[in-house]
């Protein structure tokens, strides 16, 4: 049990900002979600949006956000609606809220 407990928090620890408890002989995991601090659409690396423009240039970016990693979540907005995205630092699509 030692070393299964020793192993899951050793790749837990590889995976980033986590927590690993047993309660009841079970091994619950819990995971942080990234911060994000909010920066001015100017300070999005050029790029990341010569990339974005590519794939989103019809929308305009309202608000940008960067994580200590370079990730990059940008609100963009097209006809009044906004449409939540994140980027890897070089521009690439992570995912769409």
């Amino acid at each position: 049990m030692k070393k299964l407990f020793f192993a899951v928090a050793v790749l837990t620890g590889l995976s980033g900002a986590a927590a690993t408890m047993i309660q009841d002989g079970e091994i619950i995991s819990v995971y942080q979600e990234k911060q994000y601090k909010k920066i001015e659409v100017s300070q999005v690396s050029k790029e990341a949006l010569e990339k974005i423009k590519k794939g989103y240039g019809s929308y305009t970016i309202k608000e940008a956000h960067r994580a200590d990693d370079g990730e990059y979540k940008l609100i963009l907005t097209k006809d009044g609606v906004d449409t939540t995205a994140t980027f890897t630092s070089a521009g690439d699509l992570i995912k769409i809220y």
